[in-house]
């Protein structure tokens, strides 16, 4: 179960986690695991778009009211699902989750607990749009492998070795 912040405005129109670019990369990376979209179930702290005053486009981040008054239909879901692991796409997911600020920089790719279930701070793939140097997707793939292990899925010789020969 992959867990992000909150709709963003092609999410909003759509009705649907991750449509946009970032969600594009996201799909990329479940493909590349060996899954599909319809195999893992994409949800967001939020489940609305925050307003965003007085601006016709954009985004901001939730505020810590907003994701306390969502957090509890995120419980539900991860009831419903009883997911394997949960991972965890960005800082303010993070936050959502475990509570307080957190340094994602830090935290990524160390495994916490979140309602007995394993879970793995990674990036946001907008953040790895926003860098794409080799470091950070290297860094989100292990991650992902980290997660496929624990989920118990086959890796393939050739998932372990991208990024290692740039």
């Amino acid at each position: 179960m992959f867990i992000g912040e909150a709709p963003g405005a092609e999410e909003d129109q759509a009705g649907e986690p991750f449509v946009g670019k970032a969600g594009q990369l996201l799909t990329r990376i479940i493909e590349t695991m060996g899954l599909t979209r319809s195999m893992v179930y994409i949800a967001n702290i939020l489940k609305c778009r925050p307003n965003t005053p007085e601006q016709a486009s954009g985004n901001r981040k939730p505020t810590s009211e907003e994701m306390d008054a969502c957090v509890p239909f995120l419980h539900e879901q991860i009831d419903i699902i009883r997911p394997k692991v949960l991972i965890a796409l960005g800082t303010t997911a993070v936050e959502g989750l475990l509570g307080g600020p957190v340094f994602i920089t830090k935290l990524r790719g160390q495994w916490q607990t979140y309602r007995n279930t394993p879970l793995m701070p990674t990036y946001h793939p907008s953040y790895v749009l926003r860098k794409q140097t080799l470091e950070i997707k290297r860094q989100i793939w292990e991650d992902m492998l980290q997660a496929m292990a624990k989920a118990g899925l086959p890796i393939s010789e050739k998932q372990r070795g991208f990024f290692l020969n740039p």
